[in-house]
């Protein structure tokens, strides 16, 4: 079964002085950042809500709480609430990168005719288990 990756929840930005922006999600304990405008406050918030979603609950096997209604969301009156879209998948590609060796047995004459063509077998491996696991 595919497992969803993405994510919407609304987020309450509120305008700081200089024009800095705070950011605050009310449904996902501990997660807030800022931005240096509004351009970069709602791109630090969907790179702040993968983070939480992916390692608070999916790394966790934890299901992530259900979103707060946008028009039930309170906020203060300098401040506005908006959803926030985040994609896990993409940021498990972007940051998952590290390398973990494993060990594995095949057939003799299987790894002599896949090293003759040149196959890599780490890369097979990966994109076998990616399909099997539906998560590519």
């Amino acid at each position: 079964m595919k497992k969803n990756s993405m994510y919407a929840y609304p987020a309450v930005f509120e305008e700081e002085d200089g024009g800095l922006y705070s950011v605050v999600f009310p449904d996902i304990e501990g997660c807030f950042t800022c931005g240096n405008d509004l351009t970069d406050a709602i791109h630090m918030a969907t790179d702040a809500l993968a983070l939480m979603i992916y390692t608070n609950f999916e790394e966790t096997g934890i299901d992530a709480p259900k979103a707060t209604p946008i028009d039930k969301v309170k906020h203060k009156k300098n401040a506005f609430v908006s959803y926030v879209l985040c994609d896990t998948k993409e940021y498990r590609k972007k940051f998952g990168k590290r390398a973990v060796k494993k060990t594995l047995t095949i057939p003799e004459w299987l790894n002599r005719a896949a090293t003759k063509q040149h196959i890599n077998f780490s890369q097979v491996l990966q994109e076998a288990l990616e399909n099997k696991l539906d998560v590519s």
